[in-house]
């Protein structure tokens, strides 16, 4: 069984939730094919699936939204890209469809969350399953304008899945396709963290740890701003936090997520699999506010229902308000449940197997 994951290139998150999943998958049937096609940077998925046996296919899908940093959204930019992609679309499906075929065996597309690949299900008639918090649909439309007319078209396509694996921390997806709802998709950290602590000379005490990062683009700030927390020890992404007392860099090969056991504290913007990865370790978020992107209300309610915070605005960021030293604000509402990513997983390995049993003209080849 060919497993064909069509991920995003808006950012790392996508990617990240999808990672966990197939991680799970490759645990029940090691003997499946994960492929991955992606506009993403090989390091980086390779660094996301570890040790999972994987192959990729370099193919961007979607655009989502051009972002200039963590923070900021560029409409404009985000019409020209996808504009482009519209070009790029008609030859990018011709290649891909052309590939599947010729492996010759039993497949699933899964996406996270490109629309066009209902195009690449449908012309293999492939069963789809959407891995989903939101789809491009609910970010376009709150946009206007040109933007609204792309929302009904991504709408279009979401309603020709099988399958929504619908992800907590969610935007309305009303596509009109079976829906599993499914706990927080998080991988697990990979690395001893005695070890970790030892390497990078950290405290005992994880209350002192905070962990600062903002995803694939990350977010340029001020390192002296550590000197205003000379009581914390800052970890995130950025080199010239090495130049700091009380700042430490990830070396290279380790992901946020694998520091976290060792950190009580991660400062962030909104972002669907850095909540994950938070909530599922116990850290408190310090979320720092967007403004311009629809899910970013959204995932800030819900981290006041689910999870310990503290909200941040982004000039206080600037300034290194970071409020370490004043206690985490409790959720209202209980946990979500930490196991989406095996959810998900069985749910993938069980409709796949259906079409396995099928007759071949019924669906199970290519």
């Amino acid at each position: 069984m060919l497993i064909y994951a069509a991920l995003s290139s808006h950012g790392y998150g996508h990617a990240s939730r999808t990672a966990s999943v197939l991680t799970e998958l490759a645990s029940l049937r090691p003997d499946w094919r994960l492929v991955v096609s992606s506009g993403l940077p090989a390091s980086f998925l390779n660094l996301a699936l570890g040790k999972v046996v994987h192959e990729q296919r370099r193919c961007q899908w979607d655009v989502g939204v051009v972002q200039a940093d963590a923070l900021g959204c560029d409409g404009p930019a985000t019409l020209q890209a996808l504009e482009a992609l519209d070009r790029a679309l008609p030859a990018r499906l011709d290649q891909e469809a052309a590939w599947i075929r010729a492996q010759a065996e039993p497949a699933l597309i899964l996406a996270d969350v490109p629309p066009a690949a209902a195009l690449l299900a449908r012309r293999l008639g492939l069963p789809l399953v959407w891995l989903a918090s939101f789809g491009w649909d609910s970010i376009y439309a709150p946009m206007g304008g040109p933007f609204l007319e792309r929302a009904e078209a991504c709408r279009a396509l979401y309603a020709q899945g099988d399958l929504l694996l619908h992800c907590p921390l969610s935007l309305p997806m009303p596509w009109g396709v079976p829906s599993l709802s499914i706990g927080i998709t998080s991988a697990k950290p990979r690395f001893d963290p005695a070890a970790l602590a030892a390497q990078l000379r950290l405290p005992r005490d994880r209350q002192r740890c905070v962990l600062v990062s903002f995803g694939g683009l990350g977010k340029a700030y001020d390192p002296t701003l550590l000197r205003r927390w000379q009581n914390h020890l800052i970890l995130g992404p950025d080199r010239a936090l090495d130049g700091e007392p009380n700042g430490r860099s990830l070396p290279d090969g380790l992901r946020p997520l694998d520091l976290m056991p060792l950190c009580s504290r991660l400062i962030t913007k909104a972002g669907y699999s850095s909540f994950c990865e938070a909530f599922s370790q116990g850290l408190g978020i310090h979320l720092v506010q967007r403004h311009g992107f629809a899910e970013a209300p959204v995932l800030e309610a819900d981290l006041r229902r689910h999870g310990q915070h503290r909200m941040l605005s982004a000039e206080g960021f600037e300034r290194g308000d970071w409020e370490l030293d004043q206690p985490l604000l409790p959720p209202r509402d209980a946990p979500l449940p930490l196991d989406g990513a095996p959810v998900a997983a069985k749910a993938l390995l069980e409709l796949a197997e259906a079409r396995l049993a099928l007759p071949i003209n019924g669906g199970a080849g290519v």
